[in-house]
């Protein structure tokens, strides 16, 4: 394609008519041109062809290196999302200490969903669960189970809880106790009554 062509029929009629305008004279389609004219178009065209051809290496070597350098930056983009997953979860295990406080903030708030994905994702979907069963419960039923969790989730609130059934349950038990010595007293008196 870049050798030099024996003769004048194989050179373009674009070429031609450029060559023509170069050297000042319009260039019919039959026109030939002399032998020195068409080593100089070749040659011209040729330090051309090599010209795009070192830019074009050039430019890919360029965008190798980009691709390089963007590779680079991801996988430390993917490293430093890695660790702020880290030191949110780290941030949820020290609020999770009773009397730390539990303020949120945007930082935070953008790498809760990221450290939630990757959580088991067994334990996700039984959260999922949870809440679906939670949501088709009827009110008094989200009323007991509010008051269990409430309950259960404080010591305080444990022993009140249990303090307050054991009473309740002996006040039951004496309040039946006395019902039923007081009926058996009756019955009694009104039998020894009878009896006299």
């Amino acid at each position: 394609q870049g050798a030099a062509a024996p003769g004048l029929e194989k050179i373009p009629e674009p070429i031609k008519e450029a060559t023509a305008q170069f050297y000042g004279h319009p260039a019919s389609p039959g026109t030939s041109f002399p032998e020195g004219q068409v080593d100089s178009l070749l040659s011209i065209i040729s330090s051309q062809r090599e010209r795009f051809r070192a830019k074009n290496q050039e430019l890919e070597g360029e965008n190798r290196m980009l691709q390089h350098t963007v590779h680079a930056l991801q996988s430390e983009l993917d490293n430093l999302r890695a660790d702020n997953i880290k030191l949110y979860e780290k941030i949820r295990f020290l609020q999770s200490y009773p009397g730390r406080g539990s303020s949120r903030d945007d930082t935070e708030q953008r790498y809760s969903s990221q450290y939630e994905e990757r959580l088991d994702p067994f334990s996700s979907f039984s959260r999922k669960e949870r809440q679906r069963k939670y949501l088709s419960l009827s009110p008094w039923d989200k009323a007991t189970l509010s008051m269990g969790r409430l309950i259960l989730s404080n010591k305080t609130a444990r022993t009140v809880a249990f303090f307050y059934t054991l009473l309740l349950h002996c006040l039951v038990f004496l309040v039946l106790y006395k019902t039923a010595w007081s009926e058996s007293v009756g019955r009694d008196c009104s039998a020894f009554c009878a009896k006299k």
